[in-house]
């Protein structure tokens, strides 16, 4: 028999030894907290606490209810256990746990004990053939109507889980948990995995809208603070400045030719031993003045961190001693085998670990006038990615593992707020729920320069954006395999740069062939080398003329850019839009894939193909103007415009 209680908290199940506590936990949002053996435990991932809440709660013979606004929460008693399902006001389904069928079937909710006390576990619910399915992160694929899909819930270099998605059914869901597994939107059950959990954990919403679902999970896990102003405008980087004298010569170019980047990245390999966290003064020998010197031409500069502490660091021994680094399984195991170095990556669930970083980073970074970080191998990146094998302070790096790169954000934001930076944003290779609170603009990390990665990364921009990530941005060109000599790759890097133009960041990286070695002017020792030069003035006259047309376009859009930027900022509406995100009831935008809103004016229309000189768009209902030509289209249609080299479509609503 089951047992139902009214709790303050909200309504408390019991059948045998199964707990299952349904809290109210924002506007019409519920949490669902199960453990088996004991009462749930609260956990703060990811979820903020919602303040107090009086739900309706209704009580009868072996069923309950708990209504929160528009969300109405149902257990009943079934066959020896309690059966949830969730609806909106008007009754209609909008979750409803799924057992199948058979003298063997799997429940909807299984528990496999583990030798350490958790549970491997499953959580099934009811597919829907008609649902459709968005968000969950960053996955490298061309897809973005996630049915049918299974997804690894695992962080990777170029693969950022957040674990939430928006159903076209019209509410939104997290999964709660940090753990290693993975998840299917299959037509007969979406199947939530974990790989060791324990306890059951996740969050439920209700909108009439995509917006208003996008808002109440904001308020839910925390909204991305103010983008600043150097956030609006262009990002110069590439691998790897190597010292003092190459930055200062790039920014002065770009000053003799009348163009002002906001950043120029400085990144890895800047440092003496991996983990020092401080300048080599061989190629740094005054860092403070070249941070003086790009102030006053209105540059700022970014600088690389990597998690990575070598054994050879002088901070190693230190950390090691006071349990400040991620524990392998064994003696001899390191987390990552980088040019030739042993490392083990700081444990940045563990509250002194940040503390000690930060320190370092303040002392030898923040006090030369660095503002802004690259906060890169954010996942981060095992070379054996066993995540059995690794133990964190917070707990096995199965249970707990995806949830390193949102700690990583919150070191740097926590910190920079200490020393009163107003606003905050750290350069990331990887996100999780509830990064965006702490800064993270996230990017796609070490994507190929080909077209089929170019293709994927809008899947994989407006994927981040609508699960909560909306600060978001990927390497103009892509990161590997790019030679400056190839007019393919031009081309491809200026379609990428046309497009980058109309992301949230637009931030030009890549290692270029052909290849550089770099001497310690000391040691005579080979270092890390270099890319070929990456500026805008690299690739020939006619790519330096259309990368100055489309910087200035991004100039003339900083307005509107405030516009949008505040509007993600204070109602967790993402920059990049879907079209089925804005048109919700046109069928065809539900996998609309190679268009979307920038902001709520903007239809932007990248062009994914070698070779094409125009291309086919969908216009939406409204009226649209052509910002190249001028002319006005009529919604409702799809239309095939002229997309010479120098032309991104881009329309404007109205």
């Amino acid at each position: 028999m089951a047992e139902f209680r009214h709790l303050e908290n909200g309504l408390l199940c019991i059948a045998g030894d199964e707990h299952l506590l349904l809290t109210p936990w924002g506007t019409n949002s519920v949490r669902v907290r199960i453990a088996r053996g004991h009462m749930p435990v609260d956990t703060d991932y990811a979820l903020l606490s919602p303040g107090p809440q009086a739900p309706a709660l209704h009580i009868d013979d072996g069923e309950a209810s708990l209504s929160v606004g528009d969300l109405v929460c149902r257990a009943r008693q079934h066959e020896g256990g309690v059966h949830l399902r969730f609806e909106d006001r008007s009754g209609r389904i909008l979750l409803d746990e799924w057992s199948a069928p058979g003298p063997q079937r799997h429940r909807a909710r299984e528990y496999r004990p583990l030798p350490d006390g958790s549970f491997k576990l499953n959580v099934a619910f009811a597919g829907c053939e008609t649902e459709h399915f968005y968000g969950m992160g960053q996955y490298q694929m061309d897809i973005l109507d996630l049915k049918g899909c299974t997804l690894d819930l695992s962080q990777r270099n170029t693969q950022s889980s957040v674990p939430f998605y928006i159903s076209s059914k019209g509410y939104g869901f997290l999964w709660h948990n940090p753990s290693i597994g993975r998840v299917t939107f299959g037509t007969n059950e979406i199947l939530w995995e974990s790989e060791s959990s324990l306890q059951i954990d996740y969050w439920l919403t209700v909108g009439d809208t995509p917006q208003q679902i996008s808002s109440q999970y904001a308020d839910a896990v925390g909204h991305a603070p103010p983008m600043p102003e150097h956030g609006l405008g262009f990002w110069q980087c590439k691998l790897r400045y190597s010292s003092q004298d190459e930055i200062l010569r790039v920014a002065s170019e770009y000053a003799a030719r009348g163009i002002k980047p906001d950043v120029i990245v400085c990144d890895f390999f800047h440092w003496t031993e991996m983990g020092d966290f401080r300048f080599d003064p061989a190629f740094f020998p005054d860092p403070k003045g070249m941070v003086e010197q790009l102030s006053e031409m209105g540059i700022r500069l970014v600088v690389s961190v990597w998690p990575t502490v070598s054994t050879e660091s002088e901070n190693y021994k230190t950390m090691q001693k006071r349990g400040m680094l991620i524990r392998p399984d064994s003696d001899g195991l390191y987390s990552m085998f980088f040019a030739d170095q042993k490392t083990l990556f700081y444990d940045t669930t563990n509250p002194e670990a940040r503390d000690f970083v930060w320190n370092r980073i303040r002392d030898n970074y923040y006090t030369l006038g660095i503002r802004d970080y690259w906060l890169d191998v954010a996942e981060p990146e095992y070379s054996v990615c066993d995540w059995s094998r690794w133990t964190y302070r917070e707990g096995p790096g199965l249970q707990v593992g995806n949830l390193y790169p949102q700690a990583y954000a919150r070191n740097f934001y926590e910190g920079l707020r200490s020393e009163g930076v107003e606003k905050p944003i750290s350069l990331i290779r990887c996100a999780w729920a509830g990064s965006a609170r702490y800064g993270a603009l996230a990017w796609s990390g070490d994507i190929s320069s080909t077209w089929e990665s170019f293709r994927i990364q809008v899947c994989a921009g407006l994927s981040m954006g609508v699960a909560g990530i909306p600060w978001w941005n990927s390497d103009i060109g892509g990161f590997s395999g790019g030679d400056v000599r190839d007019p393919a790759f031009v081309e491809l890097l200026i379609r990428w740069f046309e497009w980058g133009a109309y992301c949230p960041v637009m931030r030009l990286h890549g290692d270029r062939n052909p290849h550089h070695e770099i001497r310690h002017p000391v040691s005579g020792k080979v270092c890390m080398g270099s890319g070929a030069d990456n500026e805008i003035w690299s690739y020939g006259d006619e790519a330096y003329g259309i990368f100055r047309k489309y910087l200035d376009r991004r100039q003339a859009m900083r307005p509107y850019l405030r516009s949008v930027f505040d509007e993600a900022h204070r109602t967790g509406v993402p920059p990049m839009r879907p079209l089925w995100y804005v048109f919700p009831d046109d069928p065809l935008c539900t996998n609309l894939r190679d268009e979307y809103l920038f902001g709520p004016d903007l239809l932007v229309c990248p062009v994914l193909e070698a070779g094409a000189r125009e291309r086919r768009v969908y216009l939406p209902k409204g009226t649209w103007t052509d910002l190249e030509t001028g002319r006005s289209y009529a919604g409702g249609s799809t239309i095939t415009v002229p997309a010479p080299l120098d032309v991104i479509p881009v329309f404007r609503r109205g």
